[in-house]
């Protein structure tokens, strides 16, 4: 992954062409991210040194649904599976089924025994454990199917910041990129923002500048043109910088190119507010700095749900 020969090049190509909301630019943010935060020899140790992990287990078969909105975001559900010792059956997303697919077959040709570790199917069935990962209407469909088995469901979350009006404007360009990153499809972007009364908005849109040329991509543009277009004819108020569009909402998530917004009177109220909403992944501002949205550590379980812990007392 990090040295970035011709037949990796050409799969993060073909993947790119497959689903163009994987632009090159965020490919290699999320292979980098993997490599630098995921599988660093110490981190790695560290990690692992927080369990026990018994090298005599015998091996279940744990099912994985993965999901396909950022590119290989399911990559920590397979290190963790494989790290504990089990075995998996993965299904992969039709939207993200080249790149991980690929770095499981590279394993292959280093130790023909991965085969008996790691598979792909179309379908689970005869698993001991599954990790299912999707929308709140797939969760239900997951509860039904693997209600007799021990499971991690996740469903639809999002993520938040809580900006107090002093940001410094190299901390707005970081929030702009826990909000631009993979187009925000990630439970990790921030799609919405609490901010104190008053305040001036124009700073903020200026640090988004980096990411203009989200009008260039169409599938974007699209969304864009759609939500603009539903303000206008709804006659609601809205700011943008011809990129993103930003929006007083009392909900927590926001549709592709729109961002929103919400007042708070009382600091300490507000975080009281956010602390119990299970539809929150991440707080920006509180718990995890501007700028670090997209960049989880090994123990930042997704629902907060310790995948590892799980795995290990099967």
């Amino acid at each position: 992954m990090k040295e970035n020969n011709p037949e990796w090049q050409d799969i993060k190509l073909k993947a790119s062409v497959a689903n163009s909301w994987f632009i090159s630019q965020f490919i290699e943010l999320a292979v980098n991210n993997i490599v630098d935060y995921f599988l660093e020899e110490n981190r790695l140790r560290t990690w692992i040194n927080h369990y026990h992990i018994d090298d005599n287990i015998t091996p279940k078969n744990i099912g994985i649904v993965m999901a396909g909105n950022i590119p290989l975001v399911g990559f920590h559900d397979f290190l963790c599976v494989f790290v504990s010792g089990n075995m998996q059956t993965i299904k992969l997303s039709s939207k993200d089924d080249i790149l991980l697919k690929h770095l499981v077959q590279k394993m292959y040709t280093w130790d023909t025994t991965m085969q008996d570790y790691v598979s792909f199917a179309a379908m689970l069935k005869g698993c001991d454990a599954y990790i299912a990962t999707g929308s709140n209407n797939s969760a239900v469909y997951f509860d039904y199917y693997f209600s007799k088995y021990p499971s991690i469901i996740r469903r639809n979350r999002t993520s938040v910041a809580i900006l107090k009006g002093d940001e410094s404007k190299e901390e707005l360009e970081k929030l702009a990129d826990d909000i631009h990153v993979y187009f925000g499809l990630g439970c990790r972007n921030v799609t919405k923002i609490f901010v104190p009364r008053e305040y001036d908005f124009v700073p903020l849109l200026q640090s988004f500048r980096d990411y203009k040329f989200f009008a260039d991509h169409h599938k974007y543009k699209n969304n864009y043109d759609y939500n603009l277009s539903v303000m206008i004819m709804n006659n609601r108020f809205y700011m943008t910088n011809e990129g993103i569009l930003l929006s007083e909402n009392d909900s927590v998530f926001s549709p592709i190119s729109q961002l929103n917004y919400g007042f708070y009177d009382d600091l300490e109220t507000l975080e009281s507010s956010l602390k119990d909403n299970n539809d929150i992944q991440c707080i920006v501002g509180k718990e995890i700095d501007f700028g670090k949205a997209q960049t989880p550590l090994l123990m930042d379980y997704a629902d907060g749900i310790d995948t590892m812990q799980f795995l290990l007392t099967l």
